[in-house]
């Protein structure tokens, strides 16, 4: 086969998962891209066709052998679990259900028999009430791929962003901004646009506290950990600059002084990012063995089951994950 395999696990099922890469898969530029295969359950996969009622039909499979890539089938790799109610809402059986199939595809990621893996989305409630401490899909991929040294990237066609800290109580994060954790972070960078195809980038480093720490009256971790992890990435060589002042940083880098912006928490990258990029954003974890990307929205309870979900995010994470190399 000529064209990349890309696995796509199914999700939540109670999401809107199912309904999105359905639709994303009726497009016949990405069926060109790629050889799309499911993992999930082939059942809720059925159903999420005659949901969007699309002119495709669902085919289980038991291994990524049996596939055939037709573009008018959904081949699924029926993963064994207790089918959940398609309730809306997060569950227990949804928990263990997405679990499985993450760790299916991992495993045909590893030993290299998909190109990547694409994730839909999952509830952190659902994991916790099957009885799992992951806080979301990053940290459950990098335990499977045994990686310790990781970093949530996000990427649009106008703004990527990276994270130095996850999913972290915002009055945690200024502890756990050190020196090394803003140092390797700005190194993924060079490695997220890399495998994007950009060798040299721009890199902006955002700061933590308002107007970057004014020389310390505001805060001192820019002083401390910030400042010295710039320049010791530029004196190897990078092409990174700052602490910029936040309010400031995302502006410069939509009017392309810049290629990625490192932030320092979650929800300070995220709001920019978002805002611009909420439909068409991609997820993308730095510093696997593998290569994974997502749609950069959540399960949307609220609308899952009704035919209403966008699946412009799916198709980009999809195209994304064809592109990137590691």
């Amino acid at each position: 086969m000529n064209k990349p395999r890309i696995a796509i696990t199914m999700g939540e099922p109670g999401g809107i998962g199912p309904e999105i890469i359905v639709k994303a898969l009726c497009s016949p530029d990405l069926r060109k891209l790629c050889a799309p295969l499911v993992v999930g359950n082939a059942e809720i996969m059925r159903n999420a066709v005659k949901l969007v009622g699309l002119p495709l039909s669902v085919k289980p499979v038991s291994g990524v052998e049996e596939s055939v890539d037709d573009p008018n089938v959904v081949e699924v790799l029926d993963v064994r679990s207790r089918i959940p109610k398609l309730t809306g809402k997060p569950g227990k059986s949804a928990g263990v259900a997405v679990v499985k199939y993450i760790k299916k595809a991992v495993d045909l990621a590893l030993g290299k028999k998909v190109s990547a893996v694409v994730t839909a989305p999952i509830s952190k409630e659902s994991l916790s009430l099957a009885g799992y401490s992951w806080p979301g899909h990053t940290e459950l991929l990098a335990e499977l791929t045994h990686s310790r040294n990781f970093a949530m990237m996000f990427t649009s066609e106008r703004l990527n962003i990276i994270l130095c800290t996850i999913h972290t109580a915002l009055k945690k994060v200024p502890s756990k901004i050190t020196k090394g954790v803003v140092y390797r972070t700005i190194c993924h960078a060079g490695t997220a646009m890399a495998m994007l195809g950009n060798d040299n980038p721009r890199i902006a480093v955002a700061g933590l506290n308002p107007h970057g720490g004014e020389s310390g009256i505001m805060g001192t971790e820019e002083m401390n950990a910030i400042i010295p992890a710039v320049e010791q990435a530029r004196k190897e060589g990078r092409d990174v600059s700052g602490p910029y002042p936040p309010d400031v940083v995302f502006h410069r880098a939509l009017n392309n002084e810049f290629n990625i912006v490192v932030c320092m928490y979650h929800d300070q990258g995220l709001i920019p990012f978002k805002m611009i990029a909420f439909e068409t954003g991609v997820n993308v974890t730095v510093g696997l063995p593998i290569i994974r990307t997502s749609p950069d929205h959540g399960t949307a309870f609220d609308i899952a089951w009704k035919n209403m979900a966008n699946p412009s995010s799916m198709k980009e994470a999809i195209k994304c994950a064809v592109r990137m190399k590691l």
